[in-house]
Parts: structure tokens; C-alpha cells; sequence
């Protein structure tokens, strides 16, 4: 969903619409547009400042007044809410392609993961590609997104969370592991795997084997693969 001008845009900030985030031109000004600003601000919705040509081009050629928001699938979670009653928790480290992201959502929640964490900037939001892929996961598995996956991090670990980065550089075998609860799975994003700082965060990073000639797998087929064998050693 793409809300396309002023009035739309702060009329659904006030509804308390979920928004993914909202864009504006670069150079836009008056009171009209900063209130815009204040306001998504106010509701935690991200603000980009981009070129008048991107925002055209999301309009769809038409008049955008300098603003343009990007609706959202479904809200976002609290993460201090979630985390109080999780066992697990799935947090991703910039997936950006969106069918992954619904992917990861469907078997997190098939697997018994309480909730998904991802972060704000360079990763897909919940978009509709998103609930699509996620085959209904949705209405039953928050999501939360927070803006520095890195504290988040540390905030989890306050709260007792064990943390176990997947990445093809892990130190032991996935199934080898004892997880300790309650557990958060850090999944790197398509390509890059897990930024270093993450992986500095994580109490144990784990990979999975795979023959010489294959690097790497999928992000949502790594999930999936490390999701059910915590759940099978859960059971």
C-alpha cells in the first residue's frame, strides 16, 4: 500500500495506522511537511529523506507534495513485550529480500519461535510480499523491529537470552549444540551473513556442514534447518 501526499499521510500517522516508513523529498520544507516528520516520529515510523525522482517513482507518476509513505502488513511488536514470555527468538541480520523474510516468518512460527526480531534500516519490512510468503504466519507471530540490532542484542542478554549466531564461519555444528534457554538465533542476511559486530554479540556462533563445493544456504533454508533441530531437542 502506497499513501501518496500530505493529508493521506498525516491522516494515517493519526489513525495509528502501521506505516513501514514514511519518505521525504529531499529539500521539502514548511510546516505541513515537518509536522509529517513530528509525527511519525512520535509513532516510532522511520523517515527517509530521498530524491524527488525515487519518490516519483513510488507515486507512480503522481503528485506526491514531497511526501509519500509505504503502508505496512501488520503492526509492529514491542520487543521488551515479546521477550518476556519467549523461550526463542529469531533475529535477523539484514535480510532484504522479502519473500526470505516471509519465508523465515512461516517456519519460525511452525517451528515454536515466539517471535521475529529484525531491524529497521537495510533489511524488508512487512510489506505485502511479506504476508504473502508468510502464508498466514502473520496473524499468529509478532514482529518486532527494533533500530539497532546490536542493542538489542544486549538488552536479550540482560534478560538471560543465550545467543547463537548461524554463519558458515561457526565454531561448532548446529546439531552438536546444547541450546540454553531461553535461546535468540541470530540468521545473517543473503550474501553477507552476520556483520561483525553482531557476530561479536552472539554467546556462540554455530554452522552448518555442507559439502566443499557449496558455501553457504539460503537464509530461510538455514533457518529452517536450525529452527527444527532446536525444536527437536526442545521435544
Amino acid at each position: 500500500m502506497v499513501l501518496v501526499g500530505i493529508h493521506p499521510v498525516l491522516e494515517a500517522l493519526r489513525a495509528g495506522r502501521p506505516l513501514e516508513r514514511v519518505l521525504v523529498a529531499k529539500g521539502a520544507g514548511g510546516a505541513r511537511i515537518q509536522e509529517v516528520i513530528d509525527l511519525a516520529r512520535r509513532c516510532a515510523t522511520p523517515v527517509r529523506f530521498e530524491g524527488r525522482a525515487a519518490l516519483d517513482r513510488v507515486a507512480g507518476g503522481a503528485a506526491h507534495q514531497g511526501v509519500v509513505a509505504l503502508g505496512a502488513a501488520e503492526r509492529y511488536a514491542d520487543l521488551d513485550e515479546v521477550a518476556a514470555r519467549a523461550n526463542l527468538l529469531v533475529l535477523l541480520d539484514g535480510v532484504e529480500d522479502p519473500h526470505n523474510l516471509g519465508a523465515i516468518i512461516r517456519t519460525a512460527h511452525a517451528a515454536g519461535a515466539d517471535a521475529v526480531v529484525i531491524p529497521e534500516r537495510r533489511a524488508a519490512g512487512l510489506t505485502g510480499a511479506v504476508a504473502k510468503a508468510a502464508a498466514g504466519a502473520l496473524e499468529h507471530l509478532p514482529v518486532a523491529r527494533v533500530s539497532n540490532l546490536n542493542r538489542a542484542l544486549e538488552r536479550l542478554k540482560e534478560r538471560g537470552f543465550w545467543v547463537y549466531g548461524v554463519d558458515e564461519r561457526g565454531a561448532q555444528d548446529y546439531d552438536k549444540v546444547d541450546y540454553a534457554t531461553p535461546t535468540a538465533l541470530v540468521f545473517g542476511g543473503e550474501g553477507k551473513g552476520l556483520h561483525e559486530q553482531v557476530r561479536r554479540h552472539c554467546d556462540a556462533t554455530v554452522r552448518i556442514p555442507t559439502p566443499a563445493r557449496i558455501s553457504s544456504l539460503n537464509v530461510s533454508v538455514a533457518a529452517g534447518i536450525v529452527l527444527f533441530e532446536w525444536r527437536r531437542k526442545r521435544a
